[in-house]
C-alpha cells in the first residue's frame, strides 16, 4: 500500500497553526563573539580572524523544539501519538549507543518508541516476520532496523521488507528510487541533516567528489567551493590549504583514532579541524561529527512525524 505524496502537503495546508516541518522557527545563528546582528549565512561583510563554528547542538535543540510543538499540536487534534519501532540484532556496542540515543531523542519530542531485541543468530525469516507484523500494525508509524546486521542476514532483503511508508531510514529500494528521481521520499538521515544545516544557514549548488579522487584534483574542487561537506571516513582528508577564505566546512566524518597524548581512542572527523581553525586567513564554518549525529536523529524524527501526518491525512481525511 502506497501513500500519495500530496498527503502531507494537504495536511500542512489544513493545520496552519502547526510549524512547517521544513522551516525554522528558530532565531538566526549568530557569530560567536560578534555584535548582535544576525549571522544569516556563510557570506561575510567583514574580516574575521577565527573560524566560525556552527553549533550542531544548538541547531538540534531548535529542531527538537519545533518537532515537539508539532507532535503536541497533532495530538491535540485527536490524532494518535507517533510511534517508532526499532529492531536491534546482536550486541554491537556502537549500535546499542545509536539506538539508545534515538530512543532518548524520541522521548524528548513526545514520540512513543519501542525496542525489539533479537540475538545475533536470529534468522532472516524471523526478522522478516517481525517487519511484516509491524507493517500491518496501525499503531506503528515508523520502523527502523539498526544496521549493520549479522553476515548471515541480507541487509537489502530486510530493508526492502519494511513498508516504504514506514521506512524512516529511507533505505527501501522504492524510497531510494524516488530520491534519485527527485520525487517525494523519505531521505536518509545523514544527507537530510546536512541539507538541513545548509538550508538554515545558506544555499548551494552541488559538485561531487569521493574518497578515491586524487588529492590534487580534490584540492582544485575544494579551493573553489563556498561550502565543503565531507563524509569520506578518512581523518584529516581536508586540510587548511584546501579551503578558501570565507568557505564553510561541514564535517560528517566518523573516525576512531589513537590519541598519543591520552593513550585512548578518540572520535575525529575528516577535516583537520585544528589546522583549519587556527589558520587566521580562513573564515570557515564547521560542524563536529558528534553534533551532526544528534542533528541526524532530530531529522529522522522530523521525517517520522511527517510520515505519520501524511499517512493520517490520506487515510483519515
Amino acid at each position: 500500500m502506497t501513500v500519495p505524496a500530496r498527503g502531507f502537503s494537504l495536511l500542512r495546508g489544513r493545520l496552519g497553526r502547526v510549524p512547517a516541518l521544513g522551516r525554522s522557527t528558530a532565531p538566526p545563528v549568530r557569530a560567536p563573539g560578534g555584535p548582535r546582528s544576525a549571522f544569516r549565512g556563510f557570506r561575510s561583510s567583514g574580516v574575521r580572524h577565527e573560524a566560525i563554528i556552527i553549533s550542531g547542538t544548538e541547531m538540534a535543540k531548535h529542531i527538537q523544539k519545533e518537532i515537539k510543538q508539532g507532535v503536541e499540536s497533532w495530538i491535540s487534534l485527536g490524532n494518535r501519538r507517533p510511534h517508532l519501532s526499532i529492531i536491534l540484532v546482536g550486541d554491537n556496542p556502537a549500535s546499542k549507543t545509536y539506538v539508545r540515543n534515538k530512543i532518548r531523542a524520541a522521548s524528548a519530542v513526545g514520540i512513543c518508541s519501542e525496542l525489539i531485541l533479537k540475538p545475533k543468530d536470529v534468522s532472516q525469516e524471523e526478522l522478516l516476520d517481525i517487519t511484516d507484523q509491524l507493517n500491518m500494525d496501525p499503531r506503528v508509524s515508523g520502523i527502523l532496523v539498526q544496521l549493520p546486521l549479522p553476515d548471515h542476514v541480507d541487509e537489502r532483503t530486510i530493508c526492502n521488507g519494511i513498508s516504504p511508508e514506514k521506512d524512516v531510514d529511507g533505505f527501501h529500494i522504492i524510497n531510494i528510487g524516488r530520491l534519485c528521481l527527485d520525487q517525494h521520499s523519505l531521505i536518509p538521515a545523514t544527507a537530510s541533516a546536512v541539507w538541513e544545516i545548509i538550508t538554515r544557514t545558506g544555499d548551494a549548488t552541488v559538485t561531487i567528489a569521493h574518497r578515491y579522487t586524487p588529492k590534487e584534483q580534490l584540492k582544485i574542487h575544494t579551493q573553489l567551493a563556498d561550502i565543503i561537506i565531507v563524509a569520506a571516513g578518512i581523518p584529516k582528508l581536508i586540510t587548511s590549504d584546501m579551503v578558501k577564505e570565507g568557505a564553510a566546512v561541514i564535517d560528517v566524518g566518523i573516525n576512531y583514532v589513537h590519541d598519543p597524548v591520552t593513550g585512548k581512542t578518540k572520535l575525529v572527523g575528516d577535516v583537520d579541524f585544528e589546522g583549519c581553525h587556527d589558520n587566521e586567513h580562513l573564515n570557515i564554518s564547521r560542524k563536529h561529527a558528534e553534533t551532526s549525529r544528534f542533528s541526524n536523529q532530530m531529522n529522522l524524527l522530523r521525517r517520522k512525524l511527517a510520515l505519520s501526518l501524511q499517512f493520517q491525512e490520506v487515510w483519515d481525511p
